[in-house]
């Protein structure tokens, strides 16, 4: 499954599916199908234009994040909080060391602010090598520097370092914290990632409460044309669309038992 969906996103994300349908119409063009060759340039079109020059990409992303509203956070008691890995560039911690973030930073730079204000809680952090190799370390790795760094204690730290995918993620956790007698722990992770991830909990029995960061939208966005910023355009819409397939697939495969998780 989890070479599947590495195999299958390196087709579908929204700028390798034009290029296939490019070479789709350029093969197609050589074998004198023009119509069809004609279909396919224009897909390949249609595709570039609303990934680099329109809102779809930060409107769908808007609707994930909306999809779980954070927790109240008045007279809380943290006891636990699981950290979902996919903060960390491994790739470069593993060849040169320290910490580098990628753009889901806010993840455990949340993660800091509530364990020094809950000195008392746990710290899950489930991640991973999520690599098609297998060469690098994963966030469990990395996270261990981080807060060690920041004067949190190791023996607060409960490292999940298996996991390649979020219902790995999920299914190693509920293991851990059986184990560490922990539960109603809050659950941190990216805003638009917060559907999938709670779906999957859920249907493991695992209790969470809701704790997203990370959002990548104002919470305004319309659907629209706008040509300042196509690679943020690109960006946002693949990460979308992942998300998306992420919860159709699972939803599919038995993992969740709704298809968006509220």
């Amino acid at each position: 499954m989890f070479l599947v969906s590495k195999l299958f996103w390196l087709i579908a994300q929204p700028l390798s599916l034009a290029f296939f349908l490019v070479l789709s119409s350029i093969f197609l063009g050589l074998f004198h199908c023009q119509k069809m060759s004609v279909a396919s340039a224009f897909g390949a079109a249609l595709v570039l234009f609303v990934t680099l020059f329109t809102t779809t990409g930060s409107y769908l992303l808007q609707g994930l994040e909306a999809r779980i509203p954070a927790s109240s956070r008045e007279n809380r008691e943290v006891r636990c909080m699981i950290v979902l890995g996919g903060a960390f560039e491994t790739e470069v911690t593993t060849a040169r060391g320290g910490i580098e973030f990628n753009g889901a930073a806010d993840r455990f730079v949340e993660a800091l602010r509530l364990a020094r204000d809950y000195p008392g809680s746990r710290i899950v952090v489930s991640g991973g090598d999520g690599s098609l190799s297998g060469d690098y370390e994963g966030d469990a790795a990395a996270a261990e520097r981080f807060f060690a760094a920041f004067g949190v204690a190791p023996a607060r730290l409960i490292k999940e370092a298996r996991s390649r995918t979020t219902f790995e993620n999920a299914r190693n956790t509920k293991a851990l914290l059986e184990s560490e007698g922990l539960k109603d722990c809050l659950l941190v992770t990216s805003a638009f990632h917060m559907p999938r991830s709670v779906g999957l909990f859920r249907k493991l029995g695992i209790d969470v409460v809701p704790w997203p960061v990370d959002y990548r939208t104002s919470g305004k966005v319309r659907l629209g044309l706008d040509f300042t910023q196509p690679t943020l355009n690109a960006q946002q819409t693949a990460t979308a669309i992942r998300e998306w397939i992420g919860l159709v697939a699972y939803y599919a495969t038995d993992r969740t038992s709704v298809l968006y998780p509220s």
